[in-house]
């Protein structure tokens, strides 16, 4: 099948994908409306950046391997379509932040649904300014642009489902089951392997827009990770003991953040709820929670509608958070 809004070597990879016993370049040709010539000169494009794909009079081109980057052509022809997420795909080989280039090109007018990878961050950045390690090729490090028409204190929701879509895909593409701490981390084990850093823009009564910033540590080894981190982060690579696919667990991941966001857009926010909860950690634990320069202590007990958090404090008064830096209690 060929998707009219694809770029020629998105076609091109989708086609190859589809058969593994090889495409004919009289085909692509056809199906493409361009000629043979030019069908042979997107294919050594290809290759050039290390996509193995062999050629034969009778076979035509066959895909036998593909390498570890991330291309916006092939990520759209494995994704396929989506209602939002992942309509328009842009790949840096380095950035300061995902998340400061898609501000940069939210303000430019780009659409709803624009997602930016980049397979380095210089300045990459979580919650409260901390920064994120975020190595070359080792990794996911992308933005997602949404602009929801919900109410701005409902944006939490948005964080609570793409830490639900990143367990669900994570799993569906590693086997590897991974855990939620509210509001924002994934771990594996305890040790964190992904967060999400949510900001917005907004008028008091209407939400603008929002950047969901993800970064996840897929392929690192132990000696890659910060000594003074190895006690609390680790990578799916090290706890699944596997090289990941990273372009097919981004693929997967932008499949399951477009469907979790269509069911916040359907007010179906309650069905996203109570998946996160069989993920969560926190809840029904005894939790600290610092919030600005407080700090409260009681039992995460579950979220309201809005997606933050219900905390039972020591004397029995629940109390709303909306977020701030979580420790477990013992």
């Amino acid at each position: 099948m060929i998707l009219t809004d694809l770029t020629i070597d998105a076609h091109i990879l989708s086609a190859l994908r589809a058969s593994a016993s090889g495409v004919s370049g009289g085909e692509l040709a056809r199906q493409l409306k361009v000629s043979r010539a030019a069908v042979w000169a997107h294919v050594d494009e290809l290759r050039a950046i290390g996509y193995d794909i062999e050629a034969g009079p009778h076979l035509g081109y066959r895909l036998l391997s593909v390498p570890d980057l991330l291309h916006a052509d092939d990520l759209y022809s494995r994704l396929g379509r989506t209602r939002v997420i992942g309509r328009e795909i842009q790949v840096f080989e380095e950035t300061t932040s995902t998340n400061d280039v898609m501000a940069r090109l939210g303000r430019g007018g780009v659409k709803e649904g624009m997602v930016v990878f980049a397979e380095a961050q210089s300045k990459g950045r979580g919650r409260l300014g901390r920064r994120w390690i975020s190595p070359a090729r080792k990794g996911l490090w992308f933005s997602v642009l949404l602009r929801p028409d919900i109410q701005p204190q409902a944006a939490t929701q948005l964080t609570i489902a793409a830490a639900t879509a990143l367990a669900r895909a994570i799993t569906l593409q590693t086997g590897v089951v991974a855990e939620i701490k509210w509001p924002n981390d994934l771990l594996i084990r305890g040790k964190k392997i992904a967060g999400i850093l949510t900001e917005m823009s907004a008028e008091l009564d209407h939400l603008r827009e929002v950047i969901l910033g993800i970064g996840i540590d897929v392929n690192l080894e132990a000696s890659e990770i910060p000594a003074a981190l190895r006690k609390t982060a680790t990578s799916i690579r090290i706890e699944s003991g596997q090289m990941v696919d990273r372009a097919g667990l981004a693929v997967a991941i932008l499949r399951e953040l477009d469907r979790d966001y269509e069911r916040v857009k359907r007010g179906e926010f309650d069905l996203i709820a109570e998946q996160w909860q069989e993920h969560c950690t926190t809840i029904g634990s005894q939790v600290s929670i610092r919030v600005g320069d407080r700090v409260v202590r009681g039992r995460a007990e579950a979220l309201d509608t809005d997606g933050a958090l219900l905390l039972r404090g020591q004397h029995g008064h629940l109390e709303r958070i909306i977020g701030g830096d979580v420790t477990m209690e013992k």
